[in-house]
């Protein structure tokens, strides 16, 4: 690993919790917990055979506050278990099959890109954390788009038609949420810091 590398990476939010391996653990864990947890919150989309759920919000924040690693391990973690049978997928469901499977493979990939920003402070101000938040997007959707459409017998046209923009707008309203939270939590964290 080169120096600037290392020279470049800042902390996460994790981070700043002291400890170690038993910490990392319980933040995978809770990271895995939290997406199954903001999995329940399911809206139907007319038309489209995968639902919107909180779990793509959670996977980008678990990704971002726990880092590319442990926010990684936190989705693998919630993706095995769910396949395993633990029903915490949407509507409590569990099994790697369906249209929504290839979306839950993308927090995967996501979790760990965003993880990746956020330690070179891409999570610091609202403009940076937006940009992130997109790109985690893009993440799921290059997953889930494909694996819906082979699903689903749709061709690309009908993939976007049901896959992508019925979701758009909660999706910018998740990076909105994750664009106040996350600089907010920063800014939190400084104040304490100055304090002590």
């Amino acid at each position: 690993m080169s120096s600037l590398s290392v020279a470049s990476r800042k902390p996460v939010l994790a981070d700043l919790v002291p400890g170690s391996l038993v910490r990392d653990l319980t933040l995978v864990v809770s990271g895995a917990a939290f997406t199954g947890l903001a999995a329940q919150v399911v809206f139907p989309v007319p038309g489209s055979p995968v639902p919107m759920t909180g779990q793509t919000f959670a996977a980008l924040l678990v990704g971002t506050a726990l880092g590319w690693q442990r926010g990684g391990a936190a989705m693998l973690l919630y993706l095995l278990a769910g396949a395993a049978g633990v029903p915490w997928f949407n509507n409590g469901s569990s099994g790697l099959f369906g249209a929504s499977a290839g979306y839950i493979i993308g927090f995967v990939f996501a979790a760990a890109l965003v993880g990746a920003l956020a330690a070179r402070g891409a999570d610091r101000t609202p403009m940076r954390t937006a940009g992130t938040m997109v790109l985690g997007n893009l993440a799921i959707y290059a997953v889930g788009l494909p694996w819906l459409m082979a699903s689903a017998g749709l061709d690309l046209a009908g993939g976007l038609e049901k896959g992508l923009v019925p979701f758009l707008l909660g999706d910018a309203m998740k990076i909105a949420l994750a664009a106040g939270l996350l600089p907010a939590a920063w800014a939190l964290v400084r104040r304490v810091r100055k304090e002590s």
